[in-house]
């Protein structure tokens, strides 16, 4: 290959799969990938016109990466697939946007901001823990929250299976202890409902309206629209 046009594979199978350049090296490392028929290596280059294989089979040619914000209504799963009597969020969302992938995830009963993409290092860096994206919650309880128990999440935590849970809460107005604004940097699976559950609540509404730097806005129910990777 020559060294005026060589580029990284890791990079052109992350974009091929929507996966992480990690992912990606993970790849290769376990032998996977070809180029021209040759088993990569680590650190691998290849030049515009290679024959690049994962697992045997041909890539397609480079597309562009997508990113896209969603707002997701409740009763659709962020799933390409069924589950049950619920429809998926691809049910109502543009096909030309069906290459893309969520990241992360809204229950079914959960509302708000969604972001989809084909970019897997964005993905990761929006999810993993260690880059810690702040999310932003509109939640409301079927009864009003105890002060001790406000005070118990904010200030200590609530311990549940997989470790500690705490939330920072802010009351949506002073009359109204059953509506609070969540804000959390963790991304365990349910992990706002499973915190209030623990303490014998129950969620009523789970509405995200903030997700890192991106904003849900004025963006209408149903509706999606382009954004910037930030």
């Amino acid at each position: 290959m020559s060294e005026s046009t060589n580029l990284r594979l890791n990079k052109y199978l992350a974009l091929q799969l929507g996966i992480s350049r990690r992912e990606a090296d993970d790849l290769i490392d376990a032998k996977k990938v070809t180029v021209n028929d040759t088993v990569a290596t680590l650190g691998a280059r290849y030049d515009e016109g290679d024959s690049i294989k994962v697992q045997g089979k041909e890539t397609g040619s480079q597309v562009a990466y997508g990113y896209v914000a969603f707002h997701k209504p409740v009763d659709y799963v962020c799933s390409r697939k069924q589950q049950g009597d619920s429809p998926t969020i691809y049910d109502i969302i543009p096909k030309q946007y069906h290459h893309l992938k969520p990241v992360g995830r809204l229950d079914r009963d959960s509302s708000g901001l969604i972001l989809l993409t084909n970019d897997g290092d964005f993905a990761y860096r929006m999810t993993h823990p260690k880059f810690a994206k702040v999310k932003i919650y509109n939640v409301r309880l079927e009864n009003e929250l105890a002060p001790l128990h406000q005070q118990m999440i904010s200030d200590h935590g609530v311990q549940l299976e997989d470790g500690g849970s705490k939330l920072q809460l802010e009351r949506m107005n002073e009359t109204d202890r059953k509506s609070w604004i969540v804000t959390m940097s963790e991304g365990r699976n349910r992990q706002i409902r499973r915190t209030f559950g623990a303490l014998g609540y129950t969620v009523k509404k789970l509405h995200r309206t903030n997700f890192g730097p991106y904003a849900l806005g004025e963006l209408a129910v149903g509706e999606i629209e382009t954004v910037q990777p930030l």
